[in-house]
């Protein structure tokens, strides 16, 4: 026959122990869906990342308004400055200004100048071959 030894525990240990283990628990469990969203912020953030560009706008000797694009990152560039409706498309060089583009009107004005850039290394077709 065998025996049984039976040891007894109080009861506030138990309590203690139970209540360590289901804090930790959702300590781990806080720490992973924060962990989670703080990384899928991240990622998003840098898929939605445009290049960083200054935009600058001047009116020249004639009038005419006139504005160029510089480049503060250190990738090329594919640009395009409109206005009214004629686009000129350029690569721009890492850390480099544009040329000026004049418009051919004073009545315009740099609110008729729209301007965009996006990295050259998405645009495999403006890529030199």
């Amino acid at each position: 026959m065998e025996t049984v030894n039976i040891v007894s525990i109080p009861n506030s240990i138990i309590f203690i122990y139970s209540f360590k283990s289901s804090c930790i628990s959702a300590m781990r469990s806080k720490i992973l869906t924060y962990g989670c969203l703080l990384s899928c912020c991240l990622f998003i953030s840098q898929l939605m990342a445009m290049p960083k560009i200054v935009v600058k706008h001047q009116n020249n000797r004639d009038g005419f308004a006139m504005m160029n694009v510089t480049n503060k990152t250190t990738a090329n560039l594919i640009c395009s400055v409109t206005i009214d409706g004629h686009k000129r498309m350029f690569r721009l060089n890492a850390l480099r200004q544009s040329k000026w583009f004049t418009a051919t009107d004073k009545g315009f004005n740099h609110t008729h100048f729209s301007v965009w850039c996006d990295y050259l290394s998405l645009h495999p077709k403006h890529q030199k071959k």
